[in-house]
């Protein structure tokens, strides 16, 4: 269990990103060049995404309608409602631009890898887990642009056009995706015998894209604006909603009578949100904003519920483990 209590890898590396556009920002033409290799690296990622989705657990899983309904309202309505119903509290605050972020990623879709593994871990309902959490990602590619262009860009001076956003998000995110599906049977052997490729290019597209939001942040005055007790305050704010949201995705399933293996999934797939859609999602709704600090609460957000799934993953694998052997 103390494994989760560190920081992996992929976190770090997170952070390392964040230091090195503190000190060495890409500016100008080096920057639009920058900008078409992230994006050519999103679009190769959701191909990637799309040919590891298997068929067969998605056919499997979709029966469970009452699970993928639960985990649909507490992605895209409990964790909207309670970010909206945080306002009068966090904008003053957090400033104007944090709590976009921090609404923006409520308005998110779930994780698919790590909502699968600890599901997994758990002794949990993998089938549904991998129909819930991948069919959370597909529509919040049209449900988080509406989310954004109605309560954040549409109140600010900016102008938005929400279907132009999703017409972006379908070509970067959408296409990749489903040609990945549709040559999965030719692709996916490819993949399996070079899991940790997969694995370098899947994270670090993600690195890019986190390095080229914070250099146009930092090259606008990021850290200027963002200081270590407001930092303090979001993670504060991050982990009260994980809270909140957790005990909820927790008791509603048992209050509905869900099956144990169905409330974990419930529980995992309900209770978190994405870093590999949310940036890429961000720097397609966000252009002309602060992207560095429109990403930020998800990057905390991301840290907290990976340790905390954790945690909790193992406690319920345990617990499975005695109950068998009794």
């Amino acid at each position: 269990m103390l494994k989760f209590l560190a920081l992996d890898r992929f976190t770090i590396l997170l952070f390392v990103m964040v230091l090195l556009a503190s000190v060495l920002p890409v500016s100008g033409q080096a920057a639009e060049v920058f900008g078409w290799v992230t994006t050519g690296a999103i679009a190769i990622l959701f191909f990637l995404h799309g040919a590891k989705l298997s068929r067969e657990a998605v056919v499997q899983g979709i029966m469970h309608w009452k699970l993928h309904t639960l985990v649909f309202a507490l992605t895209f309505a409990l964790f909207p409602i309670l970010g909206l119903l945080a306002k009068p509290i966090l904008l003053p605050m957090l400033g104007q631009e944090l709590y976009w972020g921090f609404l923006f990623m409520c308005f998110l879709p779930s994780t698919v890898q790590s909502s699968i593994a600890f599901t997994s871990v758990a002794h949990g309902n993998v089938a549904g887990a991998v129909c819930s959490a991948s069919f959370s990602n597909l529509i919040g590619m049209f449900i988080t642009p509406l989310l954004v262009a109605f309560f954040i860009l549409g109140q600010s001076e900016h102008g938005f056009d929400p279907t132009s956003s999703i017409i972006q998000i379908t070509l970067l995110l959408l296409v990749p995706f489903i040609l990945g599906q549709i040559l999965r049977p030719w692709i996916y052997p490819q993949m399996m015998k070079m899991p940790k490729i997969v694995k370098v290019f899947d994270q670090g597209s993600i690195l890019l894209v986190v390095y080229g939001a914070f250099s146009s942040a930092v090259v606008a005055g990021l850290w200027n604006e963002v200081s270590l007790s407001t930092l303090l305050l979001l993670l504060l704010a991050c982990s009260v909603l994980l809270t909140i949201v957790m005990l909820l995705s927790l008791y509603i399933p048992r209050w509905l009578g869900f099956s144990r293996a169905d409330q974990k999934t419930a529980f995992f797939c309900g209770s978190k949100k994405t870093l590999a859609s949310g940036v890429p999602m961000a720097q397609i709704l966000f252009i002309g904003q602060p992207l560095g600090m429109i990403v930020l609460p998800i990057m905390i957000f991301h840290q907290i519920q990976l340790m905390v799934c954790g945690i909790i993953a193992n406690l319920w694998a345990k617990e499975s483990e005695s109950e068998a052997e009794e």
